[in-house]
This record gives C-alpha cells, structure tokens and sequence, in this order.
C-alpha cells in the first residue's frame, strides 16, 4: 500500500476555478480534473520560471514528488486542450500559503502575495513601483536590512493579468490571489 499524500503548499485559490472552449456548454464537454497542487506546480515552473528545486521548496515538498506533479499536471492540460474538454481546477490535499500584504503609495491599492514567492516588481494596479508591506513584516520602513527579508529577492512577481468574474485588485472588492 502506497504511503498517502501529505499536505502540499500552494499560493492560494485560483482565480477561475472552470477554462472550457468557448461557444459550447459546459453540460455538453467532457471535464478534466486538475488538482490545486498541480495548478501551482504549473504557476511556479511555468508562469514563474522557478527552477525545480527551489518550487519544490516553497510547495513543501521533494524535487522529486515535484517533478512528478508537474508532470501530470501538464498532462492534463495538454489532454483538455487537444482534445477539447473543460479543465476544472478543485481538491488535492493542500495548505495555503501565509500572505504578505502589501499597500502601493501612487494609487493606494493593497494586494496579497504569498511567502516565498520574492518581492513583487510592481503595483498590479497602476504599474508604480513605489510600494511597502503593510503587515508588519520586513520592508515596512523598521529593521537595517533596507527591505529585504524572509522570501525576498527570489523569482518574479505576479501581475494583475486577466481577471475572471471580477476578482482581484483592492481590498474590499476581492484580493489577488496569486495565480
């Protein structure tokens, strides 16, 4: 018997939860599964540009079991785009990741982005680059270490890119979620 699957680390919800060909009803097609874990597996060596040994480290997990992961879930990807199924994203066994919030001082907009995930580049909002974290952590304006700290400098960040069903952007009216 298979040992089971411990707790795997990912970013946080994904935005839309259902991708499906357009013009046809989702009663109508054939549906792929595609777990949290593998969706997060995809953003980070994909989206991303991690390197396999440090996504397997923010996911909480071994390169290998990582690889693996990956591997089916591009699979899945692969088989509902060539063959023309709706790919809906739930389940696996996952935590989500601790939050970082940060506030941009040109427009005023807060947003989340998980641990581990590095400094992001810019505002999702208005492009600016002149923004701090909010929750107390590093890069508030305490500390020597001039705003870099606990999963700063590591990989990219995460833009605003599309958004379905109107979520994401300021506090109040939905959070990014990362993906």
């Amino acid at each position: 018997m298979p040992r089971p699957k411990g707790f795997r680390r990912v970013a946080g919800a994904p935005i839309c939860e259902l991708y499906k060909p357009a013009g046809v009803p989702a009663s109508q097609l054939g549906e792929i599964v595609l777990e949290l874990d593998e969706m997060e597996a995809i953003r980070l060596a994909d989206a991303e540009g991690m390197y396999h040994v440090e996504a397997a480290r923010v996911m909480h997990v071994s390169r290998q079991t990582f690889g693996r992961i990956l591997e089916s879930g591009r699979r899945k990807v692969a088989n509902a785009l060539t063959r023309g199924l709706a790919l809906r994203i739930k389940g696996g066994r996952v935590k989500m990741a601790d939050m970082r919030v940060f506030r941009c001082r040109t427009c005023n907009s807060t947003w989340d982005e998980p641990f581990g995930t590095g400094r992001p580049e810019k505002c999702p909002e208005c492009g600016g680059g002149d923004f701090m974290r909010e929750d107390g952590g590093p890069g508030t304006g305490g500390g020597g270490q001039g705003g870099a700290g606990r999963g700063q400098g590591r990989g990219g960040a995460k833009g605003g890119g599309g958004r379905c069903g109107g979520r994401g952007g300021r506090r109040g009216g939905g959070r990014q979620s990362g993906f």
